[in-house]
């Protein structure tokens, strides 16, 4: 079995503070933050037992190239990505929101548009849409961003009213969403994908509003493959997926769904292999590169060095 890195505790010079989020270790320092993508997985923002052999290094490399492809349209925080697990850049002080953009009716507004719900975090979706249609024009579904427990749906007249962004800089937001969904549709559909949705998050630095975390990875977004899709919505057919869904799909036909005295099913070496295996599928499939695994014998000392000579 190859090694995953299930979470780190360094001890860095000039370190500040430290979170740790449901996949990142965050390391803080005055002005930039360390971030290691680790293996671990969640779904329905739980934390599964079992890390992922190469699934941070996937995230981490696909967030880098797409944050690199879009800096021309929308400024990001990112200084450096000194080794495939790590990023580094600018401390920001992030909005307290997530931007979730929408261009077809699928995963949570479909279960939602399943259940008679028309109206989505303010917005309107039109009758008469089946599963997986596309929406007349993207749509943005904001949610809060929680520390603790689930993010929840939120309307922009409600962010507004509550001042939990300003008008300003919440139409900086929708604008820098859209650009980068449109780019993301873009090179999705020149690899043979559909980007379905994504969500983006944004912070300040200064004044300067910027791009943080990751952007246009299969934990963030959702890919259909376009090949078929027309003849699969003609058909009343599941779409291809290329994202964490698959994941989603295993937990939920095992009943698990995050609920209340639901117990996560058991992640077999064999569970654990496919998922590492789709998620080097996904990397491959969004990207056009082929994977190279990163030597993952002492991993945790690759990564400490890789920091340790940055701090330097």
């Amino acid at each position: 079995m190859t090694n995953a890195i299930k979470e780190t505790n360094f001890k860095l010079p000039g370190q500040k503070g430290f979170y740790k989020g449901k996949v990142r270790d965050v390391y803080i320092f005055e002005n930039e933050l360390i971030v290691v993508a680790s293996d671990r997985i969640s779904a329905f923002d739980v934390v599964l037992p079992k890390p992922i052999p190469y699934k941070g290094q996937v995230l981490n490399q696909i967030a880098a190239k797409f944050l690199k492809a879009t800096s021309n349209i929308v400024p990001n925080w990112v200084t450096s990505t000194p080794d495939p697990n790590v990023t580094i850049g600018k401390r920001c002080e992030p909005f307290k929101v997530e931007m979730v953009i929408r261009g077809y009716l699928a995963g949570h507004a479909a279960r939602e548009y399943k259940a008679g719900k028309r109206i989505l975090c303010g917005v309107a979706m039109p009758e008469g849409m089946k599963e997986n249609d596309a929406f007349p024009e993207p749509i943005i579904t904001p949610t809060t961003k929680a520390d603790q427990g689930h993010d929840e749906d939120i309307s922009k007249e409600a962010i507004l009213s509550k001042g939990i962004v300003s008008p300003e800089d919440y139409a900086v937001l929708e604008k820098y969403t859209r650009a980068l969904f449109k780019r993301g549709q873009e090179m999705a559909s020149e690899m043979g994908l559909i980007m379905v949705d994504t969500k983006y998050e944004f912070g300040k630095f200064g004044d300067q509003i910027l791009l943080i975390d990751e952007i246009h990875t299969p934990d963030s977004s959702r890919y259909f493959y376009a090949e078929g899709y027309e003849e699969n919505q003609k058909n009343n057919l599941p779409q291809k997926q290329l994202s964490k869904e698959f994941v989603r799909q295993w937990l939920i036909s095992n009943g698990f769904q995050g609920k209340d005295g639901q117990s996560v099913p058991e992640m077999t070496h064999e569970i654990v292999e496919s998922i590492s295996d789709r998620y080097i599928e996904l990397f491959e499939k969004i990207t056009g590169e082929v994977f190279q695994k990163a030597d993952t014998s002492i991993i945790e000392k690759r990564i400490e060095k890789a920091i340790l000579n940055h701090l330097k």
